[in-house]
């Protein structure tokens, strides 16, 4: 940060008066009602506001003098800054300065001025929406059911009673806001704060409506129809917007947001866009190669494996997976080879591998038992 005299524009020497008028200009001239849009002079603002705040206190004054900027924490060090001073960020430097409302701004043309409250908007809600894989892969329209406040009909959101209407807030004029008038640095100020009488609606109801109690708004059972898009996936979210809970007092609905879940599937396993399933084999379709139908999402797949196919082995169908959800084409269907092993053998069987054993010249085990066990270990 630069000097906080030049920041000013005063000398080391200036009187407080002095400083505070400079401070007063520098102030006026950087708010950003004066420079809209205008990140530089915003940053200028907050380090003239922090030079004032340290030269107009007499001990933070001398301490920076003897040590600079170091010693009234300023720096690196995470010391007060601009913002901190006033119990918040740049906000709240305007609302001290030249006041959070209408009117108030030194400049003219209302500044940064705040609109009636009026009623405020309703909640956003959230949802969970369980799928099955087939579901989430090519996309469907669901169903959801919950529970949610709506406009209520007999009032048509008003909140008043039938053959009346609400009225303006005598308080506060209908605009939801009180207007203060304090003194700052800067001279006269206007602040504005949520009417007390209204709570901010602008609107007072002396007859409240039977159904709703005066809220505007009663709670319903709710069913939505929504398109769930191919290609999404556990924790996908779909915004709906407007399908939120309405508003008090015909405010505004909030958004419903729909968070996906997908179901595990008894074949296949997701991987990002890819698809893997298990195809269990015999020994022997291992060893001599065979030809199967491979069920998939889009149908039945003829897969050839070859003789001397190894466990673990992955045959890939491209374009057979999970969608792209931002883009074109869809992930692959990955189908890895198991071996099954026989847990039980006939006489006939177990005389047959070991004949196949002995003429390979490898050592079984005598009896069932022994022999599944060797197998077993052999192929696994």
């Amino acid at each position: 940060m630069a000097d906080f005299y030049e920041l000013l524009g005063v000398s080391r020497g200036a009187s407080a008066d002095e400083i505070k008028k400079a401070y007063r200009k520098r102030a006026r001239e950087l708010h950003p009602d004066a420079n809209p849009d205008d990140a530089e002079a915003e940053g200028k603002f907050k380090e003239v506001a922090r030079a004032y705040q340290v030269l107009s206190d007499d001990q933070q004054r001398q301490r920076y003098d003897q040590f600079g900027e170091a010693g009234v924490g300023g720096g690196s060090g995470g010391g007060q800054t601009a913002g901190d001073q006033f119990g918040g960020g740049l906000g709240d430097i305007f609302d001290a300065f030249f006041g959070g409302g209408g009117g108030g701004s030194p400049f003219g043309g209302g500044g940064r001025q705040r609109g009636p409250s009026g009623p405020p908007r309703g909640q956003d809600l959230e949802i969970v929406a369980d799928l099955t894989l087939e579901q989430a892969v090519f996309g469907d329209q669901i169903s959801v059911e919950l529970k949610l406040p709506v406009r209520c009909e007999d009032c048509d959101g008003s909140g008043a009673g039938e053959g009346t209407k609400p009225v303006a807030c005598s308080d506060c004029g209908g605009s939801g806001q009180v207007q203060r008038v304090r003194q700052s640095l800067l001279g006269q100020m206007v602040t504005a704060s949520p009417c007390g009488r209204c709570g901010g609606m602008g609107e007072v109801i002396s007859t409240p409506c039977s159904a709703c109690r005066g809220q505007g708004r009663v709670t319903v059972d709710k069913t939505y129809q929504v398109d769930v898009p191919g290609g999404v996936d556990t924790g996908s979210t779909l915004r709906l917007t407007g399908r939120g809970a309405a508003g008090p007092r015909g405010g505004g609905n909030g958004d419903l947001y729909v968070h996906l879940r997908v179901s595990p599937h008894e074949r296949y396993v997701r991987d990002g866009n890819d698809l893997i399933t298990d195809v269990g084999i015999s020994i022997a379709q291992a060893s001599l190669g065979t030809s199967l139908s491979l069920e998939t999402l889009d149908g039945d797949e003829d897969l050839v494996v070859p003789a001397g196919t190894q466990p673990g082995r992955e045959f890939v169908l491209r374009q057979r997976g999970v969608p792209h959800l931002q883009g074109r084409g869809r992930g692959d269907l990955i189908a890895r080879i198991r071996v099954d092993v026989p847990t039980k053998l006939s006489d006939d069987e177990v005389a047959l591998l070991s004949s196949y054993a002995e003429g390979r010249g490898e050592v079984v085990g005598n009896g069932k038992e022994g022999l599944f066990s060797r197998i077993k270990s052999a192929f696994s």
